[in-house]
């Protein structure tokens, strides 16, 4: 990429700049990086960190040691695995390319997937500009030191934050000095190397981490291949503290989408195929803050993210649903070019206020995106196997759009100590959006459009703390999303898109407003056991959803305001333990349903009309999202230096995409439960064996429904457009495997 030369110049050129340096002082503007999780960012950019207790929101943290001991290929594994509440299901059948839900909130690397939760990675927000949507590919596991979840439509980490926020903060050679690699391998083809290294000099430090990926995957034609490397070079002293870092990545993944239930006897087989994704990043950052004196301190971010988005997939024709067509299939081939440029300034005063305690911050965020979308398609002909062999006609362009987005944000929190023990937090913010289109390629002007989104979004909350371990909070919040281009190109019933491929003129959305309120207690019992409890209720006016139109191609459908939904439910923890045994509890439970009624084109929903329409109504369930979700953990020391583990996940039914009604004769996709055994050995001190092994007992799931046609219906699942099948659509799970690695650690703080 022709920008990632010049972020190694810059890095290059900072490195020369800290030549001389005097000690390394303790700065607090740098605590956030270091692996504790005594205080929790509860703003975008981090600076000074508010401790737990003081935070009225039910916030789970989680560090690199936690990250470790469960070994996953990517973050969203571990968040679903060790954080109550995440759930994640593979809709593509690719490991890196999950549906994260939270709350029945998604953060999602999928185009149709309603977007509903920020993902911040040291202050830069990492939605990407196009559909809000989240590759988690391009997060480099290896050089996270913690993760922080915080709850709720919090207006302070801005647009999107419709759920909660996750707030990544990667490491730095001052807290994470020495060198640490690990080269694991095992079922289906997967072999992996991530490699880190940190130091200091002075008052300079560096931190380096690689990892190079490869699976052939579960299922054919569903390989992976991940390439990613993070940079940070900073400064430190008494009173300032700088840090650049260099994110670059280049990955490709293919998946094999959902089967139809007359398939999923044999499900390692593709619907379709292929269904590839390449994705190249190159992100530099440069974070300064400044201690003015012992009550005043300044942070500033300033940021470039570039990423190529590349997008070869082949669907069902859509003329053979009304008989005899020339083609069978069609290629698609897409590309998306995004570039963006943003600032962040934060202004914390920790002076008194009447004699109390007091944390004010002030801050803002100006973020200005472009993006590049050509959507081409191609005649083409499936193979026995389900393949496309591509005629010798050229691909046409069916869609190029030019499409701008400003956006910006000003909030305020402060943070008050009222008395020893209750802590009240009032926050707002002030969120706006301008999305201009353009479409480039002459023929489809009515895709040009100018739409602005403005709204202030206030919260407010307050925590008691009787005794230290012991906290009630209860907190009131309200948030905003903005319709992203993709969604306000493609919110036309009587056309709907193939994402991401076919844009059309559609009827503006309007912006969706959440408002959430949360009581919840956090207690000590003891000295070793803790337990937590949560109860919320978020209400969406004007929510956007993607309605699946189940025609030929299983992500054809349009974007909808559907009037008002609601997600409410409870959230419990119970983490302890005695010595050489520990152990986790969590259970969350979400109601998520419409509560304005309304019509939805859905032709392969047995109750559909003569029409094709479905009447959806107030109560109904919110397809995609699991009502219950329980995880127990247990570990255990069994001799020194070794410990042994186990995880149960168990997961409740949810409807199918296209079953919004909730009365689709297929009924929803099955609950399901798994359990995984880990287990790390270290056999000296710098080396360490660790092994995983994941649904033991091999039990076969699906994590994702649909509902579509199925033209696969002839001998050997061979096309066959005269008998199609409305059918739902499942994405099978992970069948029973195991990875074995060797873990090398020198001169990490313990």
């Amino acid at each position: 990429m022709k920008h990632e030369g010049a972020c190694f110049v810059l890095t290059g050129t900072l490195a020369l700049t800290l030549a001389h340096h005097a000690g390394l002082a303790a700065n607090p503007a740098a605590e956030l990086e270091a692996p504790a999780v005594d205080v929790v960012g509860t703003t975008p950019l981090p600076g000074v960190g508010t401790p737990v207790s003081a935070v009225p929101a039910n916030v789970q943290t989680a560090t690199d040691r936690q990250i470790e001991a469960l070994p996953s290929p990517s973050l969203p594994d571990f968040l679903e695995r060790a954080m109550g509440g995440f759930v994640s299901s593979t809709s593509q059948g690719n490991p890196f390319q999950p549906d994260v839900s939270f709350r029945g909130f998604s953060a999602s690397p999928l185009l149709g997937t309603p977007q509903g939760m920020s993902v911040y990675v040291d202050g830069v927000r990492v939605n990407e500009s196009f559909g809000d949507v989240v590759n988690w590919d391009l997060i480099p596991k290896n050089a996270i030191s913690s993760v922080t979840l915080i709850p709720g439509s919090n207006p302070v980490f801005g647009l999107n934050t419709l759920g909660g926020a996750l707030a990544v903060i990667t490491k730095s050679g001052s807290t994470y000095p020495g060198v640490a690699a690990q080269a694991y391998g095992g079922s289906f083809g997967r072999r992996a190397l991530e490699a880190e290294a940190g130091g200091t000099r002075g008052s300079a430090d560096f931190f380096v981490a690689g990892t190079a990926f490869r699976e052939s995957g579960w299922r054919e034609h569903s390989s992976s291949e991940i390439n990613q490397v993070f940079a940070k070079l900073g400064r430190e002293d008494a009173r300032n503290d700088l840090d650049l870092s260099v994110t670059v990545a280049d990955n490709k993944l293919a998946g094999t989408q959902a089967l139809p239930l007359s398939m999923l006897s044999s499900p390692r087989q593709p619907y379709t195929w292929p269904d590839e994704t390449e994705n190249r990043l190159g992100g530099v950052s440069l974070r300064a803050s400044r201690v003015i004196d012992e009550a005043n301190l300044v942070f500033a971010n300033l940021y470039y993210r570039e990423t190529r988005t590349r997008v070869f997939n082949s669907n069902v024709n859509d003329d053979c649903a009304a008989g005899a067509c020339p083609f069978t299939a069609v290629n698609n081939l897409t590309n998306i070019d995004q570039d963006r440029l943003g600032a962040s300034l934060q202004y914390t005063r920790l002076a008194p206020l009447g004699g109390r305690k007091n944390q004010l911050t002030i801050g803002g965020n100006v973020d200005s995106a472009r993006t590049r979308f050509i959507g081409e398609s191609q005649a083409a002909d499936f193979t026995a196997d389900r393949g496309t062999n591509a005629s010798s006609e050229p691909f046409d362009v069916d869609t190029a759009v030019r499409a701008r987005q400003e956006l910006y944000s000003l909030y305020v929190q402060d943070v008050l100590s009222i008395t020893q023990a209750w802590n009240a937090t009032l926050a707002a913010s002030a969120n706006g959006a301008r999305v201009r289109i353009e479409d480039t390629s002459g023929t489809q002007p009515d895709l040009n459009g100018d739409h602005s989104f403005f709204r202030v979004n206030p919260a407010a909350g307050v925590a008691w703390s009787p005794r230290p371990g012991d906290s009630w909070y209860a907190n009131y919040s309200e948030g905003m999303r903005a319709p992203t281009p993709v969604e306000l190109t493609c919110a036309d019933p009587a056309a709907p898109c193939r994402l991401p491929n076919i844009f059309l003129a559609d009827p503006p959305l309007k912006k969706v407003v959440s408002r959430t309120l949360e009581l919840g207690l956090r207690q000590a019992l003891g000295s070793k056991l803790r337990v937590s409890a949560a109860v919320f209720r978020t209400d969406l006016s004007d929510d956007i959803q993607f309605i699946s139109t189940s025609g030929t191609a299983i992500n054809a459908g349009f974007f909808q305001n559907v009037g008002d939904t609601r997600r409410q439910g409870l959230e419990l923890a119970l983490e302890g333990g005695t010595g050489r045994v520990r152990f986790a509890a969590r259970y969350a439970r979400v109601n998520a349903t419409f509560e304005s009624p309304f019509s939805a084109f859905s032709p392969n929903n047995s109750s559909a009309d003569a029409a094709g329409d479905i009447r959806v109504e107030a109560g109904n369930r919110i397809p995609g999202i699991p009502r219950d979700a329980l995880k127990l953990r247990g570990e255990l020391d069994a001799f020194e230096r070794a410990t042994f583990g186990a995880t149960l996940l168990a997961f409740s039914g949810q409807y199918a995409r296209g079953d919004e009604n909730n009365q689709d004769r297929n009924g929803p996709v099955p609950g399901y439960g798994l359990v995984n055994l880990d287990a790390r050995w270290r056999f000296t001190g710098a080396w360490e064996l660790f092994a995983t092994l994941t649904n033991l007992f091999d039990r076969t799931y699906a994590s994702f429904g649909v509902l579509g046609a199925n033209f696969f219906t002839g001998p050997g699942n061979s096309f066959d457009a005269g008998n199609i099948q409305a059918e739902q659509f499942r994405t099978p799970g992970l069948p029973r495997a195991a990875w074995i690695g060797l873990r090398y650690e020198s001169g990490r703080k313990k």
